[in-house]
């Protein structure tokens, strides 16, 4: 079965400064975490805040999930970080 994202929760974490979300591989959840550097690279002038990358998460789902696609390698041990060079 393919990577697939169901479930379009993500949650912002302040301590590290990502946003963090999910996916499944068959009944596996896979977890997968996105640096600012990558959101502001999806669009610059983003700002540090919570409401802001939760903003440019969810206007740039697609490419995210595109990207998380392309990183996510079967029977590795998540998370799997998305930084700015995967997009």
């Amino acid at each position: 079965m393919t990577l697939n994202f169901p479930n379009a929760s993500r949650s912002y974490d302040e301590t590290r400064n990502l946003v963090r979300f999910w996916g499944y591989d068959s009944t596996l959840e896979i977890s997968f975490l996105i640096e600012m550097s990558a959101l502001c690279k999806l669009k610059p002038q983003t700002s540090n805040l919570e409401a802001d990358s939760l903003e440019v998460f969810d206007a740039a789902w697609e490419q995210i999930l595109e990207a998380a696609r392309k990183v996510y390698t079967r029977g590795r041990c998540g998370p799997y970080l998305l930084a700015a060079a995967d997009f």
